[in-house]
């Protein structure tokens, strides 16, 4: 069975640092492009990072500078690294994996489970 599963989320103060990750497991097949996006209270999931196969990677702006997205394409794990986070941070965070786009990764999923992510002022 093809699984995302994700770790690291909680509660910081602003200022802090927290780091997320998110394995695909279950699969032969590599992930194309992975990535994180979070969705606040009320607001629509937006996208805060993404890294392609060969490690080009594009942020939010409301990131840039603090934020740093890697991965291991043998693992098919993504992590991001959130440093001087902010209150407005605060959302759950989705890792969302972009697979080949063949048959057999039809029903692969696409989103983890989320993680919350909180950051105290």
């Amino acid at each position: 069975q093809v699984q995302l599963v994700e770790s690291g989320g909680g509660l910081v103060q602003a200022g802090g640092s927290l780091r997320l990750s998110c394995a695909a497991s279950g699969s032969i097949f590599k992930v194309n492009a992975m990535g994180w996006y979070r969705q606040a209270p009320g607001k629509q999931r937006e996208l805060v990072a993404r890294i392609d196969s060969g490690d080009s990677t594009n942020y939010a702006d409301s990131v840039k500078g603090r934020f740093t997205i890697s991965r291991d394409n043998a693992q098919n794990t993504v992590n991001l690294q959130m440093n001087s986070l902010k209150p407005e941070d605060t959302a759950v965070y989705y890792c969302n994996a972009d697979w080949p786009p063949i048959p057999n990764t039809r029903n692969y999923p696409r989103w983890g489970q989320g993680t919350q992510v909180t950051v105290s002022s």
